[in-house]
C-alpha cells in the first residue's frame, strides 16, 4: 500500500493580509447605524409606555376624587413615572360625570443632537364609580 500525501496548500499572499480587517472597517459604520437606531427605537417605545402608565394613574386619581380628597390626578400622574420622563410630562385631566379622562404627553429623548422625535401622547378613561361627586346616582 502506498501512503498519499495531502496535496500542499498554497501559502496566502502576502497582498491579501489585513483584508478582512479593512472590510469590517467599511461595514462599522453601517453597524453603528443600526444599533443606534436599535436603542432610539427602544427609548420611543419606553416613553410611549410611561405616557400610558402616567394617563391610567392620573384617570384612575381622577375617578375616584372626593370632595375632600387632597390628591391632584397631574400629581398622580406623575409619581407613575421614571425620574426623566416625570420632568417633562404634560399631563391633561378632563371628563364628564360619568368617567374620569387624562392625557400624558412625554417627549421622546433624542440620541442624535438636533434631532427631534417629537412626543408619546396616550390617554385613559376610567369610570367613576357610584356615589362619588359628578357621578351618575
Amino acid at each position: 500500500m502506498t501512503r498519499r500525501t495531502p496535496a500542499a496548500r498554497p501559502r496566502p499572499r502576502s497582498r491579501d493580509r489585513g483584508s478582512a480587517s479593512l472590510e469590517f472597517l467599511g461595514v462599522l459604520p453601517l453597524l453603528l447605524l443600526v444599533a443606534l437606531a436599535a436603542v432610539q427605537l427602544g427609548l420611543a417605545a419606553y416613553a410611549v409606555q410611561q405616557a400610558g402608565t402616567a394617563a391610567r394613574a392620573a384617570a384612575r386619581t381622577a375617578a375616584m376624587d372626593a370632595a375632600d380628597q387632597e390628591t391632584d390626578p397631574g400629581i398622580a400622574g406623575r409619581a407613575a413615572l421614571s425620574g426623566w420622563a416625570a420632568e417633562r410630562a404634560v399631563i391633561t385631566v378632563g371628563g364628564s360625570g360619568t368617567a374620569a379622562t387624562a392625557t400624558a404627553t412625554v417627549p421622546i429623548p433624542s440620541l442624535v443632537p438636533g434631532a427631534d422625535f417629537g412626543s408619546a401622547r396616550r390617554s385613559a378613561t376610567m369610570p367613576r364609580p357610584a356615589g362619588t361627586p359628578g357621578a351618575p346616582r
